[in-house]
């Protein structure tokens, strides 16, 4: 086995959601999710809904995430979220095994 394939083996012991990520970084900047979504133009809720897992981040929300937090890039936020739904999805297909 390469060094890649045991590293692209490795999953997390549960999926955490790309939010949590996004909370941590906003409270180290001092910034609520109210003022988050209106620097971003979106509803509260849809920021709230992130940040809990249960609405993913999109291409067009990475990017505006980038916008707003200066130094995460959207490729970033993709990936959390990317890696976040294939580890929902493992759990889901380990239960119904």
């Amino acid at each position: 086995m390469t060094e890649m394939e045991i590293y692209t083996d490795l999953s997390p012991a549960m999926a955490i959601p790309p939010g949590e990520t996004l909370r941590d970084e906003i409270r180290e900047r001092g910034i609520t999710q109210t003022e988050l979504a209106a620097r971003m133009g979106r509803p509260a809720k849809v920021i709230s809904q992130i940040m809990n897992g249960k609405k993913s981040i999109t291409a067009e929300t990475a990017i505006q995430l980038e916008s707003e937090l200066d130094g995460i890039s959207a490729m970033f936020w993709l990936r959390l979220e990317a890696r976040y739904r294939l580890a929902l999805a493992r759990e889901e297909a380990s239960a119904t095994a």
